[in-house]
């Protein structure tokens, strides 16, 4: 199956669901971003997105019109012209597969816009037509009673926004066409980034800030979830920035049997993303396998399976994909409701300790402490055999304020390794005379990550107690997340 990673290398139905309104609101310049407005507690709308249970991806852009997974840069706006658009259709194809929201390609990789952006990228602004998908879309969807969701690549390689190559412009960039699409089409529930962080794009969560267009797109819509889609590479018991948790299931990524974070998984229903004109009598996923495989396992997880049904160049989606949706309809039930989520800490800033000077209990051959804060979650620090306790010792280099830590155990990773090997532990930090107690607990979780107290620290230790011969430590984290 071709995956864009494989590409380039690299709830009931919801006829109870209130629908959205579609009005606009103030442009940019009459409402310019503000420091992040107070919207619902985020774990309500977390819970409310799972319990949407099902959604349809749309990939529909440039490079449906080219047969690809990534559209051609350089190609001719013109090129993007459907003729016969239909979202209504759209919309009620994913009724009949009792689907409850959508999220549709607003910019993929290459950079070309399917709204009528002002700004100076390429769109549909400079075909012809003009025809802004984005307002046909997000109408269809709220008429069919549909939540509403959005895709936005940060990689554009029209408007050559590639690593090392990223200026102050290109983020203002960023930030004004997600502006634009966060205040001229009602209210967003979900958006969904990519080509960020990704071992593809290599455009750093520090490169194109993290932090600052999170608090933009806050600031205008308090109660949009984000999700970027390469977070996934980070532990998958935490919610490392993203609101809500990614798995590519093209890309191999599967949802953990005893996972509790919020989560989507995407998958397609073509073999790839985008539609190809091989897909006309091409295969499709079968039912079964949507349903009884991904569905049902996925909802008793906190997960949202959202399948991708790409339109065709048309702009429709072909009689053989309308006709497995309703098949899938058919063939499942909403379960209703999810169970209650716990609460979790969502991760936006770098991590402090990374690559900072380490000291630990033992030192056994080829492995030094500093594998547990080198930023790489595969690696790890244990202490000698044999040891009932063990500590790792981290110099920030200088006073630093923080108010989460986070502690991240290789459980699950090797048939050896399926249970805590830890006991209990405990963060501490030099006062200068003493260490002080800022976090402990019993067994830890896979991924533990707590919020405390803002403390100033200069050196942060992990002390733990064994449970069973040499637990190992994947990663530690301190960071400080704006309260």
């Amino acid at each position: 199956m071709t995956t864009r990673r494989d590409f380039f290398r690299l709830a009931a139905e919801t006829t109870a669901l209130a629908m959205l309104p579609g009005h606009n609101v103030a442009s940019a310049a009459e409402n310019p971003p503000r420091s992040i407005r107070r919207g619902k507690p985020l774990l309500d709308l977390q819970q409310q997105f799972v319990d949407l249970r099902f959604g349809m991806f749309l990939h529909f852009n440039m490079a449906t019109f080219q047969d690809r997974e990534w559209g051609d840069p350089t190609s001719s706006p013109e090129l993007f012209h459907p003729t016969g658009l239909d979202t209504d259709q759209w919309a009620a194809a994913a009724r009949s597969a009792k689907m409850t929201w959508g999220c549709l390609t607003t910019r993929h990789h290459d950079g070309f816009c399917i709204w009528p952006t002002k700004t100076k990228a390429a769109s549909v602004r400079q075909t012809s037509h003009q025809t802004d998908v984005v307002r046909a879309y997000v109408d269809s969807f709220r008429k069919a009673g549909l939540r509403v969701g959005l895709y936005y690549s940060i990689l554009s390689l029209r408007d050559d926004i590639r690593h090392f190559n990223v200026t102050p412009a290109k983020v203002q960039l960023i930030k004004d066409q997600l502006t634009e699409l966060f205040s001229n089409y009602g209210q967003i529930d979900i958006l969904i980034t990519d080509g960020w962080d990704a071992p593809w794009s290599r455009i750093t969560y520090q490169e194109v800030p993290f932090r600052e267009i999170y608090e933009h797109i806050k600031s205008l819509q308090p109660n949009c979830l984000i999700c970027d889609l390469n977070a996934s590479q980070y532990p998958a018991g935490g919610l490392y920035y993203s609101d809500i948790k990614a798995f590519e299931q093209n890309a191999g990524q599967k949802v953990p049997q005893r996972s509790d974070v919020p989560a989507l998984s995407c998958v397609t229903i073509t073999p790839g993303w985008f539609w190809k004109q091989s897909d006309i009598n091409g295969p499709l996923k079968p039912t079964a396998t949507v349903v009884d495989e991904w569905l049902v396992p996925l909802n008793r997880r906190h997960c949202n399976l959202i399948l991708n049904a790409p339109p065709t160049r048309e702009g429709r989606l072909a009689p053989n994909v309308v006709s497995r949706l309703e098949e899938i309809g058919k063939a499942w039930t909403n379960p209703g409701p999810t169970e209650k989520l716990s609460e979790h800490v969502v991760i936006t800033t770098p991590n402090l300790a990374t690559g900072k000077p380490t000291h630990a209990s033992s030192y056994p051959d080829t492995v030094g402490p500093d594998e547990a804060n080198d930023g790489n979650f595969a690696s790890t620090w244990y202490p000698d055999e044999g040891q009932t306790s063990g500590w790792v010792e981290i110099d920030l280099t200088k006073d630093e304020r923080f108010n989460v830590v986070a502690l991240v155990e290789p459980v699950g990773r090797s048939d050896n390794y399926q249970q805590s090997r830890i006991k209990n532990y405990k963060f501490e930090r030099w006062d200068g005379a003493n260490w002080l107690t800022i976090a402990e607990g019993g067994v830890p979780a896979p991924t533990t990550i707590q919020r405390i107290s803002p403390v100033t620290a200069r050196k942060v230790r992990l002390a733990f107690e064994c449970s069973a011969d040499s637990p190992h430590i994947a990663e530690i984290g301190i960071y400080s997340e704006p309260d």
